[in-house]
């Protein structure tokens, strides 16, 4: 269970990251994020703790 909760928390965090720094640096309109430098910046952030998750997971073994 602690796997498959890592791994799709891993996932929206680097979804999270990669909207939010398309956001910040104006590819994707239609919000306040839009623009802002902070979310350039917060969103590489994410997809980094993402991906720091999602090889985590991948790399557990089973209990056993």
């Amino acid at each position: 269970m602690q796997k498959t909760l890592a791994l799709a928390l891993g996932t929206v965090l680097v979804l999270m990251g990669v909207v939010f720094t398309l956001q910040g640096l104006g590819y994707l309109a239609g919000s306040a994020m839009t623009g802002v430098t902070t979310w350039a910046i917060v969103g590489p952030i994410l997809v980094v703790v993402g991906l720091v998750l999602l090889v985590r997971a991948g790399r557990r073994r089973p209990p056993g």
